[in-house]
């Protein structure tokens, strides 16, 4: 590495801040490429598990956002046909006690700026705002060019650039994301508005044929983040574009009375389409690397993609802090670790999914009554002793 030079970061997202301050804390000097203000605008919910929260607490980043927070006592799913609750998660004081960190729900616009605050404050650490990385070279150090054509060097570049990565054609040209042929639909809903269990102090987990819906408190339990997810939409870029309520009524018209209300009471609806990545050859080429969404985005069934990117930022400050000099060794060790950990998050979130999503026809049907019933016969600990290895990282 050349040491003179700061460690370009193409993205000011969750991952790119968290690397920023994981850097800072090595001393290593940083530099965010951000193609915005560094304003966060999805107007998503998140939610963070132990895995993800124990490294924003040793970073400095869940003290400032806790006020935001919202710290949910327990998972409950139910049937979205009937309307019929089938199981029950234990998060709160359980989850903290068992993984030695909290699980929270928050906005994500809260996080990005308790991350911005937090990176604001590093000596280490620089901003630059409305640079959109289009062009990257990698002679003598790297190099980047912005849209309007100024250049930045550095040392390295990591591309925390998201789904739609600029960095990743550099990195493993060809590779892009694919339509998985599901949208997710969102909203937010004052939660004094709400009845129960959607007024709960609870993630709330509805399981359908084809569509589940997910909702939980943010903004410090003064609203709920609602999620719909159905296996039909339309192919588009983006994760901000409008949708009309009738849509998303039609999508679930064969659902129970109760999340149909919820449904109903959203007074406006933004969509995304889910896309896939084919699993990259690589995640680093010289002296740019990959992480987060922008090496292996996955499915949010099980709400790990932000998880994922701060655990990948983390991971790989380590690696540059302990090799600062070897880059090819440190890039090497460091997709060792995560490439393993990322399949195995993605190919669970698949496959809850599909969990999810029983129901549809005859056979469908047979498999969602199976999965009721083993939903109800497993103890409350049970079924989260069986993501141990996913909150227990890093712990």
């Amino acid at each position: 590495m050349t040491t003179n030079r700061p460690v370009l970061i193409a993205g000011g997202g969750i991952g790119g801040l968290t690397a920023a301050i994981a850097l800072d804390r090595k001393a290593i000097d940083a530099q965010i490429l951000e193609r915005s203000t560094f304003s966060e605008e999805s107007g998503a919910g998140i939610q963070l598990g132990p895995n993800a929260t124990r490294i924003l607490r040793r970073l400095g980043v869940l003290d400032a956002l806790d006020p935001q927070t919202f710290r949910p006592d327990a998972v409950w799913l139910f049937d979205g046909r009937n309307g019929k609750k089938l199981a029950t998660v234990p998060l709160g004081a359980f989850a903290q006690t068992r993984y030695g960190a909290p699980y929270i729900t928050a906005h994500r616009a809260d996080l990005h700026e308790a991350l911005r605050t937090v990176a604001s404050d590093c000596t280490h650490v620089s901003l630059s705002p409305e640079f959109t990385v289009t062009d990257v070279r990698d002679e003598d150090g790297i190099s980047v060019t912005g849209s309007d054509g100024e250049t930045r060097n550095g040392s390295l570049l990591i591309g925390a650039d998201g789904l739609w990565s600029t960095v990743r054609g550099w990195v493993a040209p060809g590779m892009a994301p694919s339509f998985t042929g599901a949208t997710a639909f969102r909203s937010l809903i004052p939660r004094d508005a709400l009845p129960e269990p959607f007024s709960s102090p609870i993630v709330g987990l509805w399981l359908g044929p084809r569509s589940h819906l997910v909702h939980y408190p943010v903004q410090g339990g003064e609203a709920v983040n609602v999620v719909a997810v159905t296996e039909q939409g339309e192919k588009e870029e983006g994760w901000n574009r409008s949708a009309a309520k009738e849509t998303v009524l039609g999508n679930f018209a064969r659902w129970n009375d109760a999340p149909l209300g919820l449904l109903d009471a959203a007074p406006s609806w933004r969509a995304w389409s889910l896309f896939g990545l084919p699993a990259l050859p690589h995640w680093s080429r010289g002296a740019t690397v990959l992480l987060g969404d922008a090496a292996h985005p996955v499915l949010p069934y099980l709400a790990q993609g932000a998880g994922l990117a701060i655990e990948d930022a983390a991971e790989l400050a380590s690696f540059l802090g302990q090799t600062p000099s070897q880059l090819s060794r440190a890039f090497q060790a460091y997709e060792a670790v995560r490439h393993p950990r990322a399949t195995r998050v993605q190919q669970a979130s698949r496959r809850l999914g599909r969990a999810y999503h029983m129901g549809d026809g005859f056979l469908g049907e047979v498999f969602r009554n199976t999965r009721n019933t083993i939903l109800g016969l497993r103890s409350e600990t049970a079924t989260l002793r069986g993501f141990d290895w996913l909150y227990g990282h890093g712990g």
